[in-house]
């Protein structure tokens, strides 16, 4: 399972996920974008064809966009994704 997290480090539901994949010994690859914020905000929202405001986290699994904290916990809950 490859698994990408895009991030703020000032954003509380990043600190949920990664927290929770952390729980859950689930390696992902972390991609800080406070450094540009504006630029990783276009840049995402093009890559995955998000519409309107993009926030974080953005959580990619095996190349598909799950969105964001409330997305995966859904998802996990829901049984679409195990871990």
């Amino acid at each position: 399972m490859n698994v990408e997290i895009y991030t703020a480090d000032y954003c509380p539901y990043c600190k949920k996920a990664l927290a929770f994949f952390d729980e859950h010994n689930v390696k992902y690859n972390r991609i800080r974008i406070d450094d540009d914020e504006a630029s990783w905000r276009k840049k995402l929202g093009e890559m995955f064809n998000i519409n309107g405001d993009v926030t974080v986290p953005q959580i990619i699994i095996d190349g598909k966009r799950i969105g964001g904290w409330s997305d995966l916990a859904s998802a996990v809950e829901d049984g679409k994704l195990k871990f």
